[in-house]
């Protein structure tokens, strides 16, 4: 059985490139221990999903995101 494909929400938004400073963007496609959200469960296409990939592990080493999200020392 085949299920209905959800639209890209990037394609949605108009969005050609996909930025790492756009932290409120890709806090959407993260998971809340900061993990990425595969294409399955985010309905990105496949190209939006790498350049999500890409822009959100740039975040991170910029600290514009965390590693770990709600990491208490």
């Amino acid at each position: 059985m085949r299920r209905h494909r959800k639209p890209c929400p990037i394609c949605e938004m108009g969005v050609r490139v996909v930025d790492y400073k756009d932290e409120r963007t890709l806090q959407r496609f993260t998971t809340e221990r900061g993990k990425i959200l595969p294409s399955r469960l985010s309905g990105a296409c496949a190209r939006h999903q790498r350049q999500l990939s890409v822009a959100i592990k740039r975040a991170r080493q910029l600290a514009l995101l965390p590693f770990i999200r709600g990491y208490a020392r």
